[in-house]
């Protein structure tokens, strides 16, 4: 019979990269204590990476070593798995958007969670917590909109509405002016300002 953390190396080989993985969802395999102690000493192995407390994720093997799964895959498999809602922040956004030449050293991403750090290897993701409205439309461009103009602040929010409003298709601009009543007044405002000007 296989030891448990061969059953836990084998079962995360057949995990998406970037999956996390925590005691409860191998309980099939053993007990609480056996898994999480099995767990434990495959990331002092360094087998395995400790990306939070009880949250475990499989290390990517290629022909140049071993590194962190990707950023992006880990954010999507744990907001799938936590029920959250997980996005790249304003300042990501606004780049994407060309809204800005601002690149983002940092991983820094909302949720709908609580607040939190995900080390992944070298680096350290952030997770914000952040306003409902800020996370309303998701992944649509409208929501990368959104989190983009409240990164730039009233300041820029007209100007920006502007570019956007060329950028856009007009379905997600459409999608944002429906929106509009969901956001801080400033925002509102020049939504609906830029939506009929």
């Amino acid at each position: 019979m296989q030891r448990l953390t061969e059953q836990i190396l084998a079962h995360a080989a057949r995990l998406p990269e970037g999956t996390p993985l925590t005691a409860k969802g191998l309980l099939h395999l053993g007990s609480r204590a056996g898994v999480d102690q099995a767990l434990s000493r495959l990331a002092e192995r360094g087998q395995l990476i400790r990306a939070g407390r009880g949250l475990y994720l499989r290390p990517i093997t290629n022909r140049f070593g071993t590194r962190a799964p990707s950023v992006e895959q880990t954010v999507e498999a744990l907001a799938m798995q936590r029920g959250e809602v997980i996005v790249p922040n304003g300042a990501a956004a606004a780049n994407d958007l060309g809204l800005t030449t601002h690149v983002p050293i940092r991983s820094v991403y909302l949720t709908s969670g609580r607040s939190r750090t995900i080390p992944l290897g070298k680096q350290v993701v952030e997770l914000r917590h952040a306003p409902r409205w800020q996370l309303a439309l998701a992944d649509k461009p409208a929501g990368q909109a959104v989190r983009a103009l409240a990164w730039l602040g009233p300041e820029k929010a007209d100007l920006a509405l502007n570019a956007l409003k060329r950028k856009l298709p007009p379905t997600a601009f459409a999608e944002l002016v429906t929106a509009a009543p969901q956001f801080p007044a400033w925002l509102a405002r020049s939504v609906s300002k830029a939506a009929h000007g």
